[in-house]
Protein backbone atom coordinates (compact mmCIF):
# COMPACT_ATOMS: atom_id res chain seq x y z
CA UNK A 1 0.00 0.00 0.00
CA UNK A 2 2.86 2.36 0.84
CA UNK A 3 4.41 1.74 -2.59
CA UNK A 4 1.13 2.64 -4.32
CA UNK A 5 0.85 5.87 -2.35
CA UNK A 6 4.49 6.72 -3.14
CA UNK A 7 3.95 6.25 -6.87
CA UNK A 8 0.80 8.34 -6.68
CA UNK A 9 2.72 11.14 -4.99
CA UNK A 10 5.41 10.99 -7.67
CA UNK A 11 2.85 11.38 -10.43
CA UNK A 12 1.23 14.20 -8.50
CA UNK A 13 4.52 16.08 -8.35
CA UNK A 14 5.13 15.55 -12.07
CA UNK A 15 1.63 16.73 -12.93
CA UNK A 16 1.95 19.81 -10.73
CA UNK A 17 5.31 20.77 -12.29
CA UNK A 18 4.46 19.68 -15.82
CA UNK A 19 4.72 23.24 -17.12
CA UNK A 20 8.28 23.49 -15.82
CA UNK A 21 9.32 20.18 -17.40
CA UNK A 22 7.82 21.14 -20.76
CA UNK A 23 9.40 24.62 -20.64
CA UNK A 24 12.90 23.31 -19.91
CA UNK A 25 12.57 20.65 -22.63
CA UNK A 26 11.47 23.21 -25.23
CA UNK A 27 14.31 25.57 -24.28
CA UNK A 28 16.90 22.78 -24.49
CA UNK A 29 15.63 21.59 -27.89
CA UNK A 30 15.52 25.15 -29.24
CA UNK A 31 19.04 25.98 -28.09
CA UNK A 32 20.37 22.72 -29.53
CA UNK A 33 18.66 23.34 -32.86
CA UNK A 34 19.95 26.91 -33.13
CA UNK A 35 23.52 25.84 -32.32
CA UNK A 36 23.38 22.86 -34.72
CA UNK A 37 21.94 24.81 -37.65
CA UNK A 38 23.52 28.26 -37.27
CA UNK A 39 26.61 28.03 -35.04
CA UNK A 40 28.47 24.77 -35.69
CA UNK A 41 30.41 24.47 -38.93
CA UNK A 42 29.40 21.46 -41.07
CA UNK A 43 32.10 18.81 -41.45
CA UNK A 44 32.38 16.49 -44.45
CA UNK A 45 34.12 13.13 -44.58
CA UNK A 46 35.91 11.38 -47.41
CA UNK A 47 37.58 7.95 -47.50
CA UNK A 48 40.10 6.09 -49.61
CA UNK A 49 41.42 2.53 -49.25
CA UNK A 50 44.93 1.24 -49.89
CA UNK A 51 46.44 -2.24 -49.86
CA UNK A 52 50.00 -2.61 -48.60
CA UNK A 53 51.99 -5.83 -48.89
CA UNK A 54 55.29 -7.18 -50.08
CA UNK A 55 55.79 -7.91 -53.76
CA UNK A 56 56.06 -11.58 -54.58
CA UNK A 57 58.36 -13.09 -57.15
CA UNK A 58 58.32 -16.34 -59.04
CA UNK A 59 60.06 -18.22 -56.25
CA UNK A 60 57.96 -16.78 -53.41
CA UNK A 61 54.30 -17.43 -52.87
CA UNK A 62 52.00 -15.97 -50.27
CA UNK A 63 51.69 -18.01 -47.13
CA UNK A 64 50.07 -17.53 -43.75
CA UNK A 65 53.23 -16.22 -42.12
CA UNK A 66 53.74 -13.58 -44.81
CA UNK A 67 50.16 -12.34 -44.53
CA UNK A 68 50.39 -12.23 -40.73
CA UNK A 69 53.58 -10.20 -40.97
CA UNK A 70 51.91 -7.70 -43.27
CA UNK A 71 48.93 -7.44 -40.90
CA UNK A 72 51.23 -6.66 -37.99
CA UNK A 73 52.94 -3.94 -40.04
CA UNK A 74 49.62 -2.15 -40.70
CA UNK A 75 49.98 -0.12 -37.49
CA UNK A 76 53.42 1.00 -38.67
CA UNK A 77 51.98 2.03 -42.02
CA UNK A 78 49.25 3.97 -40.24
CA UNK A 79 51.83 5.96 -38.29
CA UNK A 80 53.80 6.65 -41.48
CA UNK A 81 50.73 8.01 -43.26
CA UNK A 82 50.13 10.65 -40.57
CA UNK A 83 53.82 11.50 -40.17
CA UNK A 84 55.41 14.77 -41.40
CA UNK A 85 57.35 12.73 -43.98
CA UNK A 86 54.08 12.21 -45.84
CA UNK A 87 51.91 15.13 -44.79
CA UNK A 88 54.54 17.80 -45.50
CA UNK A 89 54.46 16.74 -49.14
CA UNK A 90 50.66 16.65 -49.10
CA UNK A 91 50.52 20.24 -47.79
CA UNK A 92 53.07 21.35 -50.42
CA UNK A 93 51.31 19.59 -53.28
CA UNK A 94 47.87 20.98 -52.38
CA UNK A 95 49.34 24.42 -51.50
CA UNK A 96 47.57 24.42 -48.16
CA UNK A 97 48.03 27.17 -45.60
CA UNK A 98 48.53 24.85 -42.62
CA UNK A 99 51.15 22.67 -41.02
CA UNK A 100 51.51 18.91 -41.21
CA UNK A 101 50.63 18.66 -37.52
CA UNK A 102 47.40 20.57 -38.08
CA UNK A 103 46.55 18.39 -41.08
CA UNK A 104 47.17 15.19 -39.11
CA UNK A 105 44.27 16.17 -36.83
CA UNK A 106 41.93 15.85 -39.83
CA UNK A 107 43.22 12.44 -40.91
CA UNK A 108 42.44 9.12 -39.32
CA UNK A 109 43.86 5.83 -40.56
CA UNK A 110 41.94 2.69 -39.68
CA UNK A 111 42.15 -0.96 -40.60
CA UNK A 112 39.93 -3.93 -39.92
CA UNK A 113 41.19 -6.73 -37.72
CA UNK A 114 43.40 -9.22 -39.54
CA UNK A 115 43.23 -7.14 -42.73
CA UNK A 116 45.96 -5.72 -44.95
CA UNK A 117 43.67 -2.94 -46.17
CA UNK A 118 44.11 0.49 -44.60
CA UNK A 119 41.46 3.17 -44.86
CA UNK A 120 42.36 6.85 -44.89
CA UNK A 121 39.51 8.94 -43.51
CA UNK A 122 39.65 12.74 -43.87
CA UNK A 123 37.30 15.31 -42.35
CA UNK A 124 37.11 18.88 -43.59
CA UNK A 125 34.66 21.76 -43.85
CA UNK A 126 34.71 21.28 -47.65
CA UNK A 127 33.66 17.98 -49.22
CA UNK A 128 35.86 18.60 -52.27
CA UNK A 129 38.91 19.45 -50.20
CA UNK A 130 38.40 16.38 -48.01
CA UNK A 131 38.46 14.14 -51.10
CA UNK A 132 41.56 15.90 -52.43
CA UNK A 133 43.41 15.44 -49.14
CA UNK A 134 42.49 11.74 -48.97
CA UNK A 135 43.56 11.00 -52.55
CA UNK A 136 46.76 13.05 -52.31
CA UNK A 137 47.74 11.40 -49.03
CA UNK A 138 47.29 7.95 -50.56
CA UNK A 139 49.27 8.96 -53.65
CA UNK A 140 52.15 10.45 -51.67
CA UNK A 141 52.27 7.42 -49.39
CA UNK A 142 52.36 5.13 -52.41
CA UNK A 143 55.42 7.01 -53.74
CA UNK A 144 57.31 7.46 -50.48
CA UNK A 145 56.79 4.19 -48.60
CA UNK A 146 59.26 2.18 -50.77
CA UNK A 147 61.97 4.63 -49.69
CA UNK A 148 61.05 4.34 -46.02
CA UNK A 149 60.45 0.57 -45.76
CA UNK A 150 61.01 -2.57 -47.77
CA UNK A 151 57.58 -2.32 -49.31
CA UNK A 152 57.22 -2.06 -53.04
CA UNK A 153 53.63 -3.02 -53.65
CA UNK A 154 51.11 -0.35 -52.64
CA UNK A 155 47.80 -0.24 -54.44
CA UNK A 156 44.93 2.20 -54.12
CA UNK A 157 41.76 0.13 -53.94
CA UNK A 158 39.26 3.00 -54.03
CA UNK A 159 39.69 6.73 -54.45
CA UNK A 160 37.74 9.34 -52.56
CA UNK A 161 34.96 10.92 -54.58
CA UNK A 162 32.58 13.83 -54.06
CA UNK A 163 28.90 13.11 -54.63
CA UNK A 164 26.51 15.59 -56.17
CA UNK A 165 24.58 15.91 -52.92
CA UNK A 166 27.30 15.47 -50.32
CA UNK A 167 25.93 15.80 -46.81
CA UNK A 168 27.98 16.68 -43.74
CA UNK A 169 28.64 13.98 -41.15
CA UNK A 170 28.41 16.49 -38.32
CA UNK A 171 26.72 18.25 -36.79
CA UNK A 172 23.62 16.08 -36.91
CA UNK A 173 20.81 18.49 -35.95
CA UNK A 174 18.10 15.88 -35.47
CA UNK A 175 20.31 13.74 -33.26
CA UNK A 176 21.44 16.76 -31.25
CA UNK A 177 17.84 17.90 -30.77
CA UNK A 178 16.79 14.40 -29.67
CA UNK A 179 19.61 14.31 -27.13
CA UNK A 180 18.65 17.81 -25.94
CA UNK A 181 15.03 16.69 -25.45
CA UNK A 182 16.12 13.74 -23.32
CA UNK A 183 18.49 15.93 -21.29
CA UNK A 184 15.79 18.60 -20.91
CA UNK A 185 13.31 16.03 -19.61
CA UNK A 186 15.85 14.71 -17.10
CA UNK A 187 16.73 18.21 -15.90
CA UNK A 188 13.08 19.24 -15.71
CA UNK A 189 12.05 16.17 -13.73
CA UNK A 190 15.03 16.50 -11.40
CA UNK A 191 14.33 20.17 -10.81
CA UNK A 192 10.66 19.44 -10.16
CA UNK A 193 11.47 16.95 -7.42
CA UNK A 194 14.08 19.32 -5.97
CA UNK A 195 11.58 22.18 -5.76
CA UNK A 196 9.00 19.87 -4.23
CA UNK A 197 11.54 18.72 -1.64
CA UNK A 198 12.47 22.29 -0.72
CA UNK A 199 8.83 23.41 -0.52
CA UNK A 200 7.80 23.05 3.14
CA UNK A 201 4.63 25.15 3.01
CA UNK A 202 1.17 23.79 3.79
CA UNK A 203 -1.30 24.33 0.98
CA UNK A 204 -4.13 21.84 1.44
CA UNK A 205 -5.96 20.04 4.23
CA UNK A 206 -4.26 16.86 3.11
CA UNK A 207 -0.85 18.45 3.77
CA UNK A 208 -1.88 19.19 7.37
CA UNK A 209 -2.97 15.63 7.95
CA UNK A 210 0.11 14.09 6.30
CA UNK A 211 2.80 16.41 7.70
CA UNK A 212 1.47 17.48 11.09
CA UNK A 213 -0.58 14.39 11.77
CA UNK A 214 -3.53 16.48 12.98
CA UNK A 215 -7.15 15.95 12.01
CA UNK A 216 -8.92 18.73 10.12
CA UNK A 217 -12.10 19.74 12.01
CA UNK A 218 -13.06 22.78 9.99
CA UNK A 219 -12.29 24.77 6.87
CA UNK A 220 -12.63 28.54 6.44
CA UNK A 221 -13.67 29.22 2.91
CA UNK A 222 -12.61 32.28 0.98
CA UNK A 223 -15.71 34.30 -0.01
CA UNK A 224 -14.79 36.54 -2.89
CA UNK A 225 -18.13 38.01 -4.03
CA UNK A 226 -19.89 39.60 -1.03
CA UNK A 227 -22.98 41.72 -1.93
CA UNK A 228 -22.62 45.30 -0.75
CA UNK A 229 -25.53 46.91 1.25
CA UNK A 230 -27.59 49.40 -0.68
CA UNK A 231 -27.69 53.02 0.70
CA UNK A 232 -30.36 54.29 -1.68
CA UNK A 233 -33.57 55.38 0.17
CA UNK A 234 -37.03 55.55 -1.30
CA UNK A 235 -38.25 59.15 -1.82
CA UNK A 236 -41.84 58.38 -0.72
CA UNK A 237 -40.72 57.20 2.70
CA UNK A 238 -38.05 59.77 3.26
CA UNK A 239 -38.32 61.29 6.72
CA UNK A 240 -38.47 65.06 7.22
CA UNK A 241 -36.96 66.59 10.30
CA UNK A 242 -39.74 68.62 12.13
CA UNK A 243 -39.12 72.27 12.78
CA UNK A 244 -39.64 74.03 16.14
CA UNK A 245 -43.30 74.19 17.13
CA UNK A 246 -44.26 71.44 14.64
CA UNK A 247 -45.45 68.01 15.45
CA UNK A 248 -45.23 64.86 13.40
CA UNK A 249 -48.10 64.46 11.02
CA UNK A 250 -48.88 68.19 10.77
Amino acid sequence: MEETISLRELFTVLRKRLWLIVLITIIAATVSGVISFFVLTPMYESKTQILVNQAKNDQQLYNTQTVQTNVQLINTYNDIITSPAILDKVVKELKMDKSAQSLSGQIQVTSAQDSQVAQIVVQDTSAKRAAEIANTTASVFQKQVPKLMNVDNVKVLSKATVGESASPIKPQPLLNIAIAVVVGLMVGIGLSFLLEYLDNTLKTEQDIENILGLPVIGVVTNIKDVPKPSNVSRPDVAARVPQRGETYGS
